[in-house]
């Protein structure tokens, strides 16, 4: 990150310098101007850096004539032994200000509020963050209550979620059956939906836990499920065959 300061005051300029450094060590101190004129010249024939550190009273003037006579589109900090000007800074693209002498963790929390104002974040990160806002959250286990006690499950050991009675119930990948609080419309927004599928209104059931898959009459699916020990067997509804198989096909 490239970094210009404008302070008139040496030992102040150097200061500031390397708190910079200290608390940035990627920070680059491309130049440190004294004077209203000099940051004009400085402004007309230089490339705009990525941040400034400008003290509001210089040697010849007030820095905001600096924006009178040039454009500066460059975010600012204001470093200054007076809070006097503080409504007049906010109106020429500042960041903070910061009052003399500085104290480096209001450095630190300043350079950071400039990163989050003005650092573009790569669009893989921004596209990743809406997809989180509009994906719903997976799942990792379920808390099952039996008995007076309450043990945990995880996803990856249950075999399928059922329908019986207006109950919901899962079954572990030994066979167990426990309830759980949720309906099955819930459950199917809450699990991954390569591993799990819907086969009717009843049950949904994981990939890795299908031991055979038969031909069942009208074109239906009969699945053998592994941890399935009920005498209810598990057909693919009609309507889902297709989708179903394309599940199955990826």
């Amino acid at each position: 990150m490239n970094v210009l300061i404008i302070e008139d005051e040496r030992p102040a300029a150097q200061k500031l310098s390397r708190l910079l450094k200290e608390i940035q060590p990627g920070i680059r101190i491309i130049g440190i101007l004294e004077s209203v004129e000099q940051s004009i010249n400085w402004f007309l024939t230089n490339p705009a850096p990525d941040l400034i550190f400008m003290d509001i009273q210089l040697e010849d003037g007030i820095s905001f004539e600096i924006f009178e006579n040039c454009r500066v589109d460059t975010p600012i900090i204001f470093t200054t032994a007076y809070d006097t000007f503080t409504l007049k800074a906010f109106k020429v693209n500042s960041v903070d200000y910061l009052l003399k002498p500085i104290v480096p963790e209001d450095l630190q929390k300043a350079i950071e509020k400039f990163k989050t104002l003005h650092i573009p974040v790569p669009e893989y990160v921004r596209l990743e963050h809406l997809l989180r806002q509009f994906r719903p959250s997976r799942k990792e286990r379920f808390l099952i209550r039996v008995g007076e006690h309450y043990t945990s499950i995880p996803v990856a050991t249950i075999h399928c979620f059922y329908i019986r009675e207006r109950c919901t119930f899962l079954v572990t990948q030994t066979g167990k059956h426990y309830p759980v609080d949720y309906s099955l419309d819930q459950i199917e927004q809450l699990i991954d939906p390569a591993s799990y599928f819907r086969i009717n209104r009843n049950f949904i059931i994981r990939f890795e836990a299908i031991g055979d898959l038969l031909v069942y009459s009208s074109n239906r699916l009969k699945i053998i499920l592994s941890g399935w020990n009920d005498p209810e067997e598990l057909i693919v509804s009609r309507e889902r065959v297709t989708r179903f198989k394309e599940w199955m096909d990826r």
